[in-house]
């Protein structure tokens, strides 16, 4: 009789091998599958104007560009000192590819396909040597690209959330909590049950510099218009961690002081345009760099409450989950807006 049972044991703890093998398979391809689709962002245009003088240059700046992988096409206009380029690469990546001829190069628009649905732009601006520029540009009603270039970071991983408000009275305190207008727990920018304004991580490099570009299915545009993107100091752990602010704020760290202080308060408008390429300014910017937009109204089956103040764009970490000093008024956005920026002193 022992042998039986043994044998049955065997059997039984070898189904189970198999089992978690095949269950973890499935995982580890879901997961694979789900980073495939965040990388899959397709190619957008980009504008730059360039410093050329000659074909000679022309000839310099296709050679940089043309035939590297993300780059789909290339066209250089010596006369205007333009440079079109249609990439699934950073912005900043392309800029690094034609400045890496020895010229200078500025973004000056960002677009996607002619159905695309407007663009907005936040300027982030920290103490010390902390700035930089996100985009976010609707290329359909089920996909965001945000693309975006920061500055005298930590190196690693931060953070990276829109929150619901628009006011930087009190620093990032005044924020609001990360914008959830479904009331989910927090997570990852993959995620089914995760915050609108959940975009996951940006990772520093050495130099204190952080290039991304991603999409989203959830965040739209119009629901970026007067509310505030803030970097973190920490990691977040997407809701997967221990902490008991895992599935509130990821446990992305505590208010980060830097350069013997927190970063100045900088009022910024998010920008929306209808134009297939949104002009938008450089990196890094000043107050006055900035052009003025205007909001075309989202498609109506879209529409979700949104805020009429200025957005702003702040750098920080948040202490806890303390209350919303604040509430974003049940309105659509405004029809035909006019929308500027200024510096909160």
């Amino acid at each position: 009789m022992a042998a039986p049972v043994s044998r049955r044991s065997w059997l039984a703890s070898a189904s189970r091998k198999v089992g978690s093998f095949l269950f973890g398979s499935v995982v580890v391809a879901q997961a694979a599958a789900r980073g495939d689709e965040m990388d899959s962002a397709g190619p957008t245009k980009l504008e730059f104007a360039v410093q050329m003088s000659c074909e000679s240059c022309a000839v310099k700046v296709r050679a940089a560009l043309e035939g590297k992988q993300g780059v789909s096409s290339v066209s250089v206009d010596v006369g205007e000192e333009r440079v079109l380029v249609e990439s699934s690469l950073t912005s900043a990546e392309v800029q690094a590819l034609i400045e890496g001829t020895g010229r200078r190069a500025v973004l000056k628009g960002i677009g996607g396909s002619e159905h695309d649905l407007g663009t907005a732009v936040a300027m982030l601006a920290g103490g010390g040597r902390i700035q930089g520029v996100v985009r976010f540009l609707q290329l359909s009603e089920q996909c965001c690209l945000i693309d975006g270039t920061v500055d005298g970071l930590q190196p690693g991983p931060h953070g990276l959330h829109v929150h619901t408000l628009g006011d930087l009275t009190q620093d990032c305190l005044s924020c609001g909590e990360h914008y959830n207008p479904f009331g989910r727990q927090h997570g990852g920018p993959g995620d089914s049950e995760r915050h609108v304004g959940d975009l996951g991580n940006i990772v520093a490099g050495p130099d204190g510099r952080a290039s991304f570009r991603q999409e989203d299915s959830q965040l739209k545009v119009w629901d970026v218009i007067g509310r505030s993107l803030v970097v973190d100091a920490g990691e977040d752990d997407l809701g997967r961690g221990h902490h008991a602010l895992s599935k509130q704020t990821g446990n992305s760290g505590e208010r980060w002081v830097d350069g013997g202080g927190l970063s100045r308060r900088f009022r910024v408008t998010l920008l929306l345009r209808a134009s297939n390429m949104a002009s938008l300014p450089p990196h890094p910017l000043s107050a006055t760099d900035w052009p003025v937009g205007s909001s075309p109204d989202p498609p109506a089956s879209s529409r979700t409450p949104n805020a009429s103040v200025p957005a702003t764009a702040s750098r920080c970490g948040r202490r806890g989950t303390g209350p919303s000093r604040g509430k974003v008024g049940a309105r659509s956005a405004p029809r035909r807006r006019r929308l500027t920026c200024e510096a909160a002193t």
